[in-house]
C-alpha cells in the first residue's frame, strides 16, 4: 500500500536490530551528547559508526538526533560532532536550533539536515524557510491536520516531510515543555525530561481544618497525561497529504515494543494486514488510550485521565538467539512447560502459537520453569523459528 519510509526509534543497539529486522526502512538514534533522549542508552562514537555500518549493510538508513536547544558552551564541541557523523556516513542529522543548523552546515556541508519536530514547524512558510536554508527534510509539528500538511506539501514540493504516526504524545506544544525543569530540575529541552506529565496529581488546599487533599473528579487524576498517537488506520490519507516518512516514537521503549509496532506498520504498509488486525496487534504492547490527535482538526479529547499507561495484552517472554525447531532462546519474562507462546516474527510464522514442551538449559539439564532472567534455553517447537524472532504469551 504505502510507499513512504517507515522510520523507527533505536534507543540502543538491541532496539536498532529489532527495528531493522521487523521491517523499518530507517532508524533514528542519539549520540551521548546533544540528543533529547539523554536517558536512553544511546551510542558513543564507536557505537555510532557500528550502527551506521550495520544499517547500511542491510540497505537501511540512520538519522542521528542533535536536537537540543543549544547553549553557548555547546558549540565548542558541535563542529567536531557533525564532522564525525559525516565521516561515519550518517544519512542525516536532526537539529532544532538555528545556531546548531548553521554549525552543522559549516562543519559537515555534505551531511543532510532534518529539522526536528521540536522546531514547531506548523506552517508552509516556515517549511519553505528551512528548505531555502538547505534542509532536506522537516519533521512536522504534531499539531497539524492532514489538510494543513497538504498545504505545506503543495507549497514545498521539493521538501521531504516526516510525520509521527505512532507513540507517546507530549502535553506541551511539540514537546516544548518546562514542567520537568520546574518540578525535578531536569531540562526537558536538553534531553533530561522526567516526564512529569505522566505523574498522578491531586489537589491540595489549606483551610480552617488544616491541609485538605482531594483527588480530581471522576475523569481521573492524570491531568497532563496525553493519549498515545495511533494513525495506523489512516496511512493512505497521510501519504496522499504528502508525507514521505512515517515516524514511530519510542527511543525509551523496550525492544519488544519497537518490534511489535514496527512489525504491525510494516505489514500494514505492505498490504499484509488489515487496519482491524493492526489494532489487535498494537494492543499486545503497553500503551495508553489511542488518539488521532489533530489529524482531522481540533480535538479536545487527547488526555488519558484514567491511568499512566495500560499493560499490553501479551508479555514479552523470550528472544530467539539461534533458529530452528529446537531454538536457543534468551528468557525475558518467566514461562513454564505447558505455557502457550506466540511468535512475533516478520516471517511466515507470525502469530503462530505453540505449547512449551521439553526445555533444556545450556548445560543440557531438563527444566520445567524458566525463571532466571536472561537464561538461555533450548525448547521444542513444531516449526522452525528464526534468530531475531520474539516469543510472547497472553497476560
Amino acid at each position: 500500500m504505502a510507499k513512504a519510509e517507515l522510520l523507527a526509534p533505536a534507543g540502543n543497539f538491541e532496539k536498532l536490530k529489532a527495528a531493522l529486522y521487523f521491517g523499518a526502512d530507517a532508524v533514528y538514534l542519539g549520540g551521548k551528547n546533544f540528543s533529547l533522549r539523554s536517558y536512553a542508552d544511546n551510542f558513543d562514537e564507536e557505537g555510532l559508526a557500528e550502527a551506521v555500518a550495520y544499517a547500511h549493510a542491510r540497505g537501511k538508513k540512520v538519522y542521528v538526533t542533535a536536537n537540543i536547544f543549544a547553549k553557548n558552551a555547546d558549540f565548542s564541541l558541535l563542529g567536531d560532532y557533525f564532522a564525525y557523523l559525516s565521516h561515519v556516513g550518517a544519512d542525516a542529522a536532526l537539529v532544532t536550533d538555528a545556531g546548531v543548523f548553521s554549525a552543522a552546515k559549516k562543519a559537515a556541508p555534505n551531511l543532510p539536515l532534518h529539522i526536528s519536530t521540536q522546531a514547531n514547524t506548523t506552517n508552509k512558510y516556515a517549511a519553505k524557510f528551512w528548505r531555502d536554508e538547505g534542509a532536506e527534510r522537516v519533521v512536522l509539528a504534531r499539531e497539524l491536520s492532514l489538510a494543513e500538511i497538504r498545504e505545506i506539501r503543495d507549497f514545498c514540493p521539493d521538501l521531504q516531510l516526516e510525520a509521527f504516526v505512532h507513540g507517546a504524545m507530549c502535553i506541551s506544544y511539540s514537546g516544548r515543555c518546562l514542567l520537568s525543569n520546574y518540578l525535578a530540575g531536569r531540562d526537558s529541552n536538553r534531553g533530561e525530561c522526567v516526564q512529569a506529565c505522566r505523574w498522578k496529581y491531586f489537589l491540595r488546599a489549606e483551610g480552617k481544618q488544616g491541609e485538605i487533599s482531594a483527588e480530581e473528579d471522576g475523569r481521573g487524576t492524570y491531568l497532563l497525561n496525553s493519549k498515545d498517537l495511533n494513525m495506523s488506520a489512516y496511512l493512505a490519507q497521510l501519504e496522499e497529504a504528502g508525507v514521505d516518512s512515517f515516524k514511530i516514537e519510542g527511543r525509551m521503549k523496550s525492544a519488544y515494543y519497537v518490534a511489535t509496532v514496527v512489525n504491525a506498520y510494516r505489514r500494514l504498509m505492505d498490504g499484509n494486514m488489515s487496519a482491524a488486525q493492526a489494532e489487535e496487534e498494537l494492543a499486545k504492547a503497553a500503551h495508553r488510550e489511542y488518539t488521532t490527535a489533530y489529524a482531522f482538526g481540533e480535538n479536545g479529547q487527547t488526555v488519558n485521565y484514567a491511568d499512566s499507561q495500560a499493560a499490553g495484552t501479551h508479555v514479552y517472554t523470550a528472544n530467539v538467539v539461534e533458529g530452528g525447531v529446537f531454538p536457543l532462546v534468551e528468557m525475558r519474562n518467566r514461562f513454564r512447560v505447558g505455557d502457550e507462546l506466540e511468535v512475533l516474527s516478520p516471517g511466515m510464522h507470525f502469530n503462530k502459537i505453540f505449547a512449551v514442551g521439553r526445555m533444556l538449559s545450556e548445560d543440557g539439564e531438563e527444566i520445567s520453569d524458566a525463571k532466571l532472567v536472561q537464561q538461555k534455553l533450548r525448547l521444542d517447537c513444531p516449526f522452525a523459528l528464526s534468530a531475531g524472532d520474539i516469543l510472547r504469551k497472553r497476560q
